[in-house]
């Protein structure tokens, strides 16, 4: 008999285990309290700019393996679109200097040997200088276990960890940093090279997701609200919606991939993560000069990474706390500045929106880093996913997708 699980939370956790979990043949029902698929990983129409944009400009990495063979099952990892090369080329708005860190297509860092493909006026020594990240534990602070000044931290590593922890570096976690390090600077460009979903987050990781969910029989239902769940005997028995409640039957499932607030409301006593960190984005609609990279790092500004896409510019900024209640059209104004001068245009401020995200990222401290729950729940049927959980790595699409295979398996295990 065809076995059912409920997924509470069409994100990108979520949906990653719906997906995992119908190509298992289970019987499928995602229960989404908004209107929309994918969490803070959408697209949608803007006014402003009259243009599709993203909610954040995700960045994935060609060694994100749980990430692509997520858009591979899904058929869209075509739509995942990158240069050849592991190559990122960077500006310094501070002194003008621009240089291209060529991390190669090698399994291993055999970059950082070749003085001509490091960052400039580094050597050697510098890099292993890094080693003790990579085995330090999660109680740690990155400060503790690097140097965090020179020029390789101010060129690479505080831009890296910066993006990658969403808080400034010195006061992250260690051990959250070193499997950043482990996964990518460590494992060669093969694992390094840039892929942007060149049409949209949504198109290429959300909509073909419900797509083949409801080709395969399984139910998507938005503005459906899980507010509670009954349970005996150590698993969930009833799902309550408010107007509507749902039997579990014994050996079907139940995995919720809300945010920790909701999972704590839903699972009194659950432990997550308490403070949280904003992303800044920014779009401008503006036709890139042609030779403009997809991506281009920025260090000495506000801007700290440049986007370019068909008819537009984005940017991201990280730890953006102390942006969020910035007059807007004074931040469009001070970004669009940085723009001009890291991607060589001029002009006057195109049509622009900013998308402040408040809650982006848990912070990536090792305080927050130990409030993050595992898989498995107190409830033999319940599991939890989400990049707020124990994944290993900070909140990244990456960790999002790996939370969603790693619950999806510990359902398949109670067969």
């Amino acid at each position: 008999m065809q076995k059912t699980v409920h997924i509470i939370g069409a994100g990108i956790s979520g949906l990653s285990a719906a997906v995992r979990l119908a190509n298992a043949n289970y019987k499928v029902h995602v229960h989404e309290a908004t209107q929309q698929a994918g969490g803070r990983c959408r697209s949608y129409f803007d006014a402003a700019t009259n243009l599709t944009i993203d909610n954040g400009n995700h960045l994935l990495l060609s060694g994100n393996r749980h990430a692509l063979a997520y858009a591979r099952s899904i058929g869209t990892e075509a739509g995942l679109v990158g240069p050849k090369l592991a190559q990122f080329p960077f500006v310094d708005l501070s002194t003008g200097q621009r240089w291209l860190l060529d991390l190669g297509d090698s399994r291993l860092p055999l970059w950082v040997l070749d003085e001509s493909r490091r960052v400039p006026d580094t050597g050697l020594a510098d890099y292993l200088g890094l080693m003790p990240l990579i085995w330090s534990g999660k109680d740690r602070l990155v400060k503790d276990a690097i140097r965090c000044d020179g020029t390789l931290y101010r060129r690479l590593v505080q831009p890296l960890l910066l993006a990658a922890l969403n808080l400034d570096p010195p006061e992250g976690s260690a051990g959250l940093a070193g499997a950043v390090v482990r996964e990518t600077l460590l494992a060669g460009g093969q694992a390094c090279r840039p892929l942007i979903a060149r049409d949209g987050l949504s198109a290429v990781l959300v909509e073909p997701a419900i797509k083949l969910l409801q080709d395969k029989g399984a139910s998507v239902r938005f503005s459906h609200e899980l507010r509670e769940f009954a349970t005996s005997k150590g698993r969930v028995t009833e799902l309550n919606f408010g107007d509507d409640s749902i039997a579990i039957a014994p050996g079907d499932a139940v995995v919720v991939a809300v945010p920790p607030r909701s999972a704590a409301s839903l699972l009194p006593g659950l432990k997550t993560p308490t403070k949280f960190r904003a992303i800044v984005n920014a779009h401008f609609r503006f036709d890139p000069p042609r030779d403009a990279p997809p991506i281009l790092g920025v260090v000495g500004g506000l801007v700290e990474w440049l986007f370019a896409f068909p008819q537009r510019l984005s940017v991201t900024i990280s730890n953006g706390d102390r942006l969020v209640d910035m007059p807007r059209e004074e931040l469009a104004n001070a970004i669009w500045r940085d723009v001009c001068k890291a991607g060589s245009v001029a002009g006057e401020l195109p049509p622009w929106q900013i998308v402040r995200e408040r809650r982006a990222t848990f912070e990536a401290t090792p305080e927050q880093n130990a409030l993050r729950p595992g898989v498995a729940t107190g409830l033999k049927n319940l599991f939890l996913a989400g990049d707020w959980t124990d994944t290993g790595l900070p909140a990244t699409i990456e960790g999002s997708v790996r939370s969603g295979d790693r619950a999806a398996d510990h359902v398949l295990a109670m067969s």
